[in-house]
């Protein structure tokens, strides 16, 4: 979804030696008419992963880390918002192809604390013990049985959000389950995909808990499929929206829950898949076709 066009000035805060990046964005210098003019993109000026498909529109100021987790390699796993403020990630955003698919490894249950944040912003095993609420994975030990390496990244808690244990197990893990189904070569050249919480107001959230933890009211999914159909660039789009409860009667039912990425946005505030030319953002966001994801 496209916002009203701004430029404001970068604003870095250095709060460690380590990789992430406090960035904020704005809007690149194509003509709106031009059929790669791109209004809302991310604006870089350190680095390229901000324009990475999957990534959404950086919230910026101060308060805002953008992690991007890399391996060995140099090949990003996977990127975090995380709102220091808040102590709580945004979002996690990542992709599928063909270099990082397939694979089983053992997962190990190694949580570890992302010292990427500076320790009096970031979370750890004393803010989930008896608060009542799981260690919920946003990208999923499973969305990552590539390499040993890709997935110990996933027990971060960066990448963790506080969910009741009958929904992580129950139909978020359902959707998760779904979704991963099309990560297959008949399906996709690359699966963008972008997983959270709602944290961002008081009304988002079911309580902030003794120790801090901002608790979800809401979960999210935005996901974005490139293939080789001629229709919109080969590029698709589908969003789901559910509520952090207990009880789902039909828990495997996903359809329900479906949303254009444009309801998306204005349910979560976030625009996601901004790096996409506006002339494709705006077909691929405005609609969604349940069947071309295998629903019926």
């Amino acid at each position: 979804m496209k916002y009203p066009k701004l430029r404001w000035a970068s604003i870095l805060l250095l709060l460690c030696a380590a990789a992430p990046i406090f960035w904020s964005c704005s809007s690149d210098d194509n003509e709106e008419d031009s059929p790669t003019a791109n209004t809302n993109a991310n604006y870089i000026t350190d680095g390229p992963v901000a324009a990475r498909l999957e990534i959404p529109k950086l919230k910026g100021g101060v308060v805002n880390m953008f992690l991007v987790k890399k391996l060995s390699t140099g090949a990003v796993n996977f990127c975090i918002e995380w709102d220091i403020s808040k102590k709580a990630q945004r979002w996690t955003a990542f992709r599928w192809d063909n270099t990082n698919s397939g694979g089983y490894v053992k997962r190990e249950d190694n949580f570890i604390e992302d010292t990427d944040i500076p320790a009096e912003y970031r979370t750890n095993q004393s803010f989930y013990s008896g608060s009542g609420y799981t260690r919920g994975h946003i990208i999923a030990s499973a969305d990552r049985w590539n390499s040993v390496e890709a997935n110990r990244q996933t027990f971060l808690y960066s990448n963790m959000q506080p969910q009741l244990y009958s929904f992580n197990g129950g139909i978020w893990a359902n959707l998760e389950m779904k979704v991963r189904s099309w990560n297959t070569a008949d399906f996709r050249d690359t699966l963008y995909v972008v997983k959270g919480g709602t944290i961002d107001h008081n009304s988002d959230l079911i309580e902030i808990t003794d120790k801090g933890l901002r608790v979800p009211k809401y979960f999210f999914m935005a996901i974005l499929c490139k293939n080789k159909s001629t229709i919109n660039g080969g590029y698709k789009g589908i969003g789901f929206f559910m509520e952090h409860r207990s009880f789902y009667e039909d828990p495997e039912n996903m359809k329900p829950y479906i949303k254009s990425i444009d309801e998306l946005e204005q349910l979560t505030g976030i625009d996601f898949f901004c790096n996409l030319p506006d002339r494709v953002e705006e077909q691929v966001e405005k609609t969604v076709t349940p069947t071309a994801w295998g629903f019926q």
